[in-house]
């Protein structure tokens, strides 16, 4: 959909109102809904202002302190959301609307540098000056419920009736329990201008993944939240309620594994070549560079306290920070053949911010490139059992301290980044800190 088509569409009533939408620091849509008439004559030009807090609440949509970008001291001001008409599509799941993504601007013109589509913009930009575009595709698994979302709350998100009563991997008749669901989703993400693949059943009761077809980085962090947030109210009015926490119960987590590959200026593959595992020097670099960064890096690919629960051994999640070759117990397992080979990174689950996880995707690939790192043997045979690698944070105090302290970080992101995604952790921690989980009350109300 480009302006011309949506100004015609407004003239005859067939869009009457226009999303225009920022992802925030927990990767959600926020923004405003706009009337057609007046996105056209007002916003396109100048953009649309909003406060400046989004980018400085907690899940919960708190204000909280830490922050320099925004503070009670500094007034809570504005900034501007700027549309990338590039993103502009319609929204099939909702009458009469179409979607804008925006890029952040302060009220004086300049980028917004706590911003995640900015964040992963600048990192693309570093890797354009080597001849290099990045492709990714996000791999997003949710569990299903036959609850709503206001039956889940009231239930204390306790005792929900998943979708399927049993392992649905690979099954073509427990997804045909829910296939009008998958269906649909799958129909409108087409109609919003996504690719939709496949769509499969999991290992937990309920949890199924749908899969879209990778593109250029930046627009596929776009795809991932735009799916994201119309699956979910997709599903609301269906009655259903799905979720993407990385774990929300005991059984198998929702991973997001990602998908990522780098193009040289001729198009072509410039992780392809003839030294280990048919990588390129370059490849190689790339690789090495990952496994170096992802300690310090974990924030970005696991930043909630409930992302760290899915990394057990035997889960297929990582724990062991090795490469392999088609390897599900590495971190990183290249998969793909010729053109189409690419790096898996197993490490993300299905909370994570597209955007932010792909900048350090991006981060981690120039930090091996640019100091020539050499790249270990691959890893064969079963990962969670090697005790001699560096092992995946296990907790995001831990997380949170690897990434405060890094100077790669700080190199890559800068030091204002790094110290807004270092509160954004510390506020978390102290807010679980402060809870009493139903864990504590059923271990300790009678017995101690």
């Amino acid at each position: 959909m480009n302006l011309e088509d949506l100004d015609v569409a407004v003239d005859n009533g067939s869009v009457d109102t226009v999303l225009l939408a920022l992802t925030d620091m927990q990767g959600r849509l926020q923004g405003k809904r706009l009337h057609g008439r007046y996105f056209m004559d007002e916003v396109v030009q100048g953009g649309s202002e909003g406060c400046n807090y989004l980018l400085a609440v907690d899940v919960d949509m708190n204000t909280v302190d830490g922050y320099a970008m925004s503070s009670w001291n500094s007034g809570y001001g504005d900034f501007v959301m700027k549309p990338d008409f590039s993103t502009l599509r319609p929204v099939p799941w909702q009458p009469g609307t179409a979607m804008v993504l925006a890029d952040l601007e302060t009220t004086g013109g300049e980028a917004v540098y706590a911003s995640p589509r900015q964040i992963l913009r600048r990192q693309l930009d570093r890797l354009a000056a080597h001849g290099l575009t990045a492709y990714a595709g996000t791999e997003l698994e949710f569990v299903l419920y036959k609850d709503s979302y206001e039956q889940a709350s009231d239930k204390n998100y306790r005792d929900l009736i998943p979708a399927n009563q049993y392992n649905v991997d690979y099954s073509l008749l427990g997804t045909a329990r829910v296939e009008p669901l998958l269906r649909r989703i799958r129909n409108d993400m087409y109609g919003a201008g996504l690719v939709p693949e496949s769509a499969k059943g999991e290992c937990n009761l309920g949890q199924h993944e749908i899969a879209f077809r990778y593109d250029e980085a930046l627009k596929a962090a776009d795809n991932h939240v735009i799916y994201k947030n119309g699956a979910k109210e997709i599903a609301a009015q269906e009655g259903m309620a799905l979720t993407f926490m990385a774990k929300p119960n005991a059984r198998e987590g929702n991973s997001c594994h990602i998908h990522f590959s780098l193009r040289g200026e001729d198009g072509k593959s410039a992780m392809l070549g003839s030294k280990k595992a048919h990588l390129s020097e370059t490849g190689e670099r790339v690789l090495a560079g990952l496994l170096a960064t992802m300690r310090e890096f974990s924030l970005f690919f696991a930043p909630n306290i409930n992302s760290y629960k899915r990394y057990a051994p035997g889960s297929f999640a990582p724990t062991a920070l090795r490469w392999g070759v088609d390897n599900r117990t590495c971190a990183l397992r290249i998969a793909g053949h010729g053109e189409g080979m690419r790096v898996e990174n197993r490490v993300p689950g299905g909370d994570v911010n597209p955007y932010l996880a792909i900048a350090a995707l991006v981060a981690g690939a120039l930090h091996g490139i640019e100091n020539e790192l050499s790249l270990e043997d691959e890893f064969v045979g079963n990962a969670y059992d090697d005790a001699t690698a560096g092992r995946v944070p296990t907790t995001l105090r831990e997380a949170a301290g690897l990434w405060s302290g890094s100077g790669v970080a700080e190199a890559a992101f800068g030091a204002e980044v790094r110290d807004h995604y270092a509160n954004m952790a510390a506020v978390e921690l102290t807010a679980f800190d402060a809870a009493v989980t139903d864990w504590e009350l059923r271990r300790g109300f009678e017995r101690l």
